[in-house]
This record gives structure tokens, sequence and C-alpha cells, in this order.
């Protein structure tokens, strides 16, 4: 056992409330490899560990051991790693796995890996016999507060991100500390940016204890690390609870993600990180809000502070040396939150306060410009 550090955190819990597909996230030091943390999951023969191989040579055995004492037999599936293998032929491995080896439908997948093996293996999990039970293990920090919360499961297409997919809920989410402290700075600051998205469109008091608590998150200390993913689901778990489906509020999620979607695909998927795009994409958005005469260029300047503190990109790529604006708004055109090719954004409608809507093309073109520039 190792001595846990002085800011030592207890276990936390925040539930999603969702009827009977209601879950809780569990948050802590040690639970990967504690059988006990799986103690409640529907009972079954089989379990499937879907990883990659970055993350299978770390944490695979650990997470199988513990599994052992719920499941007869428990088999690992370890996908190409990175955005670039978010597709049907790497999603294609995951139900080849389960066939070969004859998985029935109490069969229960996990998803250990960040975003893009949660989001596959979640939609492995909505298709296979039309629904098997799954649960996240999350091992970013992007995935733990964000991405394997909340049940989008989806890949990606070569014309748009993330445009093939379902709506599935997990059983749990099981979101360990110790998980973070093998991960890149690179991926740690990716996974910031949806951290610091949660202040802008729900609780500035939370932006706030950011900005003072910057250093020691990007020191992975374990206390900072704990506030900060349990905010930012209780935050989501708020906001999902009452729109599931994405029909109003939980639009609000993706501040800076479309613009973040368009650098992502137009750059070719992994050039960028995903929390890379959406750290720029919160910075445009901010910009684009301030045009609309919703916050003021202090609050613009505050917020691409935090976002350059956190060695995130604030300048936007050129995407296109012809029409690069031009470019930028075709590409947002496909994004699913475009209503009959009208662009929907989300913007800061007042700090800790979002709303989604339209912009003439003429001022989005001028505020790529300028953050492009």
């Amino acid at each position: 056992m190792h001595a846990h550090p002085p800011f030592s955190h207890p276990t936390a819990q925040v539930q999603i409330d969702l009827a009977e597909r209601s879950y809780p996230i569990v948050i802590g030091s040690g639970l990967l490899g504690n059988a006990q943390t799986y103690k409640d999951l529907p009972r079954a023969a089989t379990a499937l560990v879907v990883s990659n191989t970055a993350v299978a040579p770390l944490y695979a055995a650990k997470l199988t051991q513990a599994l052992q004492a719920h499941f007869a037999r428990v088999l690992l599936v370890a996908l190409p790693d990175g955005e670039a293998h978010k597709d049907w032929p790497t999603l294609q491995l995951i139900f080849d796995a389960l066939l070969e080896n004859g998985c029935d439908r109490k069969t229960v997948l996990f998803a250990l890996g960040g975003g893009v093996v949660g989001d596959m293996t979640g939609f492995a999990a909505a298709s296979y016999m039309r629904g098997v039970p799954f649960v996240q293990v999350p091992t970013t920090l992007l995935a733990q507060v964000d991405s394997s919360v909340g049940g989008k499961t989806a890949i990606n297409h070569p014309l748009g991100k993330n445009m093939i997919g379902a709506f599935y809920q997990p059983q749990l989410v099981v979101c360990d500390l110790d998980l973070l402290q093998t991960l890149p700075a690179r991926e740690l600051s990716a996974g910031l940016a949806e951290v610091i998205k949660y202040g802008p469109i729900a609780d500035m008091e939370f932006f706030a204890w950011l900005e003072t608590s910057l250093d020691a998150l990007l020191a992975k200390e374990p206390g900072a690390l704990a506030h900060a993913i349990r905010r930012s689901c209780e935050i989501k778990a708020w906001v999902v609870g009452q729109d599931e489906r994405e029909s109003g509020l939980r639009a609000i999620l993706n501040f800076g993600h479309t613009f973040g979607h368009a650098m992502e695909s137009g750059l070719g998927y992994g050039e960028w990180l995903h929390g890379e795009g959406v750290g720029c994409g919160m910075v445009i958005a901010a910009h684009l809000s301030q045009r609309l005469g919703r916050v003021d260029l202090a609050f613009v300047e505050r917020l691409t502070t935090l976002v350059r503190r956190c060695g995130l990109p604030v300048r936007a790529p050129i995407l296109s040396v012809g029409d690069n604006a031009g470019r930028y708004l075709e590409l947002m055109r496909i994004d699913k939150k475009s209503e009959a090719g009208e662009i929907r954004f989300v913007v800061i409608d007042g700090p800790g306060k979002a709303a989604v809507c339209a912009a003439p093309d003429a001022v989005v073109r001028e505020v790529i410009d300028f953050c492009c520039a």
C-alpha cells in the first residue's frame, strides 16, 4: 500500500439521475484494481476489456485481476491508439472479439482508456445484440471529466466528427486518480480544457478556483484533481439529468466544440488533440460572444489567459490558404448542432451562463480571421 499524500481525499460519488438508467460515477484512488469497485454490476459469465496499445500494457492486467472475482472469463482487446482509429475498421475489432468468443447479451464490456476507447466501447455495447451492459474506466483527465459521463458514444467519419453513434448509458463510471499519474503533460493539458469549460457555462466560482489551483492541477496533485473531477462531473450530471438527448440545455456542454471540431477534422484527426481544439475553440467562442454583445473583453482576456496557462493553443490554425473562414464555416455546417444548414454556436451569455444561438456569417468570419491572425 502506498501512503496517501497529506491532502488525502475520500472516495467521492456523483450520481447521474436518469430514472432506470441512473448510475454512479466513483472518484478516488486505488479503485481500478479493487474488486469491490465492481461488486454491484450485472452478473455475467464473461467480461471484455477494451483498451488500446498505449494503455493496456499499463493497466489491463490490474483490471483483469479485479474482474476475475466477478467473471469466470475476462477477455482483452487492444485497439490501435489515437483519434485517427476512431472508425469502422477499428470498431469491427471489438465485434470480432465478442463474436469469436461466443459472447452473449449478458457480457459486460469495460472501456479502459481515454475518450476514443470510451466512445467506441460504448457504441459497440449499444449495438452488440442490440445492447449489452458496459462500464467506463477512463484513464485520461479528459475522459474522466467529460466523455465517459453522459452516454454519448460514436465513431468519426471522414466528413465529420462523431457523426455515427448512439446515446447509451454505462452501468458505472470509475475515475481512478492514480491513473492520471502516468498521463503525458500534453494529454493532461487537453483534459483541462474540458474542465475549464464548466466555469464559463455554469459556475464562475469554480472558474476562479481553477485560476488559483492551476499549478497544483498541472503538478497532478491528487487533492486538486479530485476536486476538479468531482465538480466537473457534478455540473455534467446536472445538465445530462435534465436533457439526456441534447434537445436543448445539454448543448451548452459543447462550448468551444463547434470551432474545435472544425479544427480537428480540418487539420486531419489526431493532428490536434480534442482538448486542444476545445481550448482554442473556447477562445474563439468567447470572442464571438463579445462581438454579439454578451460578454465584455475583460472576460475574453481572462478565459484566454487561463487556456494559455494550461499550455493550450489560443491562436486558431489556418485550414485553407484560399478562403480560410469559408473553410471553417463549411466544416461547422456539418456539425450535429446545425439546424437546416444554420450553425448553432454555444456562446457565453454573461459569465457563468451559456446560450445556443445562430450568428451572422459575416461576424463569424471576422472572429475567425481575428483569431487566426
